[in-house]
């Protein structure tokens, strides 16, 4: 016991982030337009504090004490977004430094808590604070952008000593829960699967006049028709779609029984999609302007679970013992076993591959795509993945420039904040990433990383390596798995997850 009240106790190191200059030039490099596709070609950058100040193509004189960095060859693009994430109170150094070692600058954290801070989860004030630090150059994060209220998801999600308004079990009770995250400086209500209709339908008629939308998970009670046409302003995960078009949806949408309806329809859910309605839900949301984050790395994973080419990921040595031991072992038997008992293709990597086909669809039919990994699922790795994720949607049939505005323009513009981040400009914030080679020609070229700009401040390869070595130095102390332990174990929010 003392063993292991030390290793709790035990200070954590930290990371510094590099050095700032008042002025950096990037001399002669291959600026990308993620609007366009355009290439300008042997440009002259300069940044000053956090802005981009002036971009020429005629080479620009500055002074003896600016950065300066040479570009010929390489190419830069904005730093890219990762919008579904979770992040966690160890998050400072299990993920952090992984999303700018990968070019991730910005996250959308679909995570949030009630009324008291929680051991595990963080909320708007932890996230709030750390873009407060990047601003002044002080820590090594990416900028959280939006901010999310815990997951609302009926009666049974929350524990059971939490004020009764976050229960939402019935509309007079949406008036309190959205004042209480309008003062906690909350962008959107997190809706999840279990929510009653009732209460969902007040959410969405009450939170704008709060200045909040709705995001996340369609309520499986109600159509997604509804959803659209309510406000919901994006739409989680692959299997949206699937959900809904087919001849037994509605079987879906009762509160009783449908997690048993969906276990045994899986496959026919998959065989009887209907691609008609599909079209007619993607024109809607297209019309609507709302956004689809496809988060393929979930369903990949279930499909691919039972693969030891799959599970034997290099990248594991980033994640603590406790996450793979506690959380990612039982996740991953438990796909195994599903994927192992049937002769064939499973019907995982039928919904696999049926998400690839719709996300297709629904870019064909306009509906804006953003790319997003749901960090801390499991074989979902911070910054990793997010290229991965940005790999699979090419498969799906997005271009090369359609996979990079996914991770940049297009939530920037979802974000409304285009006007400094998502693309390069004079004025905009220098959130950058310096590539080897061009990721238009190949997506998987967002992977050749020569250095990273986080306001403004420039992390170069040994910088990069220096996130890389510490997050898995951290992953495997033995004091931060005592401290991963203990926070699981003395979360009620953990808890009511995994019961439910």
């Amino acid at each position: 016991m003392i063993t292991i009240t030390g290793a709790y106790l035990w200070p954590t190191s930290t990371l510094q982030p590099p050095k700032s200059f008042e002025k950096t030039i990037i001399n002669n490099v291959n600026i990308i337009d993620v609007e366009t596709g355009e290439i300008a070609k042997h440009q002259f950058v300069v940044i000053e504090n956090s802005r981009i100040t002036k971009i020429d193509s005629i080479n620009i004189e500055v002074s003896d004490d600016a950065l300066k960095i040479e570009g010929s060859g390489k190419f830069l693009i904005p730093g890219l977004w990762d919008m579904h994430t979770h992040s966690n109170q160890h998050s400072e150094w299990l993920h952090h430094p992984l999303y700018i070692a990968n070019g991730v600058t910005g996250v959308r954290d679909m995570s949030g808590q009630l009324n008291e801070k929680d051991s595990y989860w963080v909320g708007s004030k932890e996230r709030l604070q750390w873009n407060k630090e990047v601003d002044n150059n002080i820590r090594v994060t990416p900028r959280y952008v939006l901010q999310s209220s815990y997951q609302m998801d009926g009666e049974k999600a929350i524990p059971e000593e939490s004020p009764d308004f976050f229960k939402l079990q019935k509309p007079s009770q949406v008036d309190s829960l959205l004042q209480f995250y309008k003062n906690e400086n909350v962008d959107f209500i997190k809706v999840y699967q279990q929510l009653p209709k009732d209460t969902y339908l007040e959410l969405a008629k009450k939170a704008p006049k709060y200045g909040l939308h709705l995001a996340g998970h369609k309520p499986m009670f109600l159509s997604l028709e509804e959803a659209i046409n309510f406000g919901q302003r994006s739409f989680e995960h692959g299997r949206i779609f699937m959900y809904e078009c087919f001849p037994e949806a509605d079987s879906l949408k009762k509160p009783e029984n449908w997690k048993q309806y969906f276990s045994k329809s899986k496959a026919k859910i998959v065989q009887q999609f209907d691609s008609v309605q599909a079209k007619e839900l993607m024109e809607l949301m297209y019309h609507k302007n709302a956004y689809w984050t496809p988060t393929l790395q979930t369903l990949k994973f279930e499909a691919f679970a039972h693969k030891s080419e799959f599970t034997n990921n290099e990248n594991l040595k980033y994640v603590t013992s406790v996450s793979k031991k506690l959380w990612w072992k039982f996740d991953t038997d438990h796909n195994k076993e599903k994927n192992i008992e049937r002769e064939g293709i499973s019907v995982s990597k039928q919904f696999f591959e049926a998400s690839k086909q719709q996300v297709a669809m629904a870019n064909k039919m306009g509906v804006p795509i953003m790319a997003g990994t749901d960090v801390t699922d499991s074989y979902v790795f911070a910054g990793f993945s997010l290229r991965d994720e940005l790999y699979e949607l090419t498969r799906s049939g997005l271009s090369n420039l359609e996979a990079l505005q996914s991770a940049t323009i297009t939530p920037a513009k979802f974000s409304n904040i285009e006007e400094d981040y998502g693309s390069i400009g004079i004025g905009k914030k220098a959130d950058l990433v310096v590539l080897n080679k061009n990721p238009l020609n190949n997506i998987q070229n967002t992977r050749e990383i020569y250095g990273v700009f986080l306001n403004g401040a420039y992390y170069n390869e040994e910088k990069l390596t220096e996130l890389k070595n510490f997050a898995e130095t951290a992953a495997s102390s033995f004091h931060m798995n005592v401290k991963a332990l203990i926070s699981l174990v003395n979360s009620p929010l953990i808890r009511v997850q995994f019961a439910d």
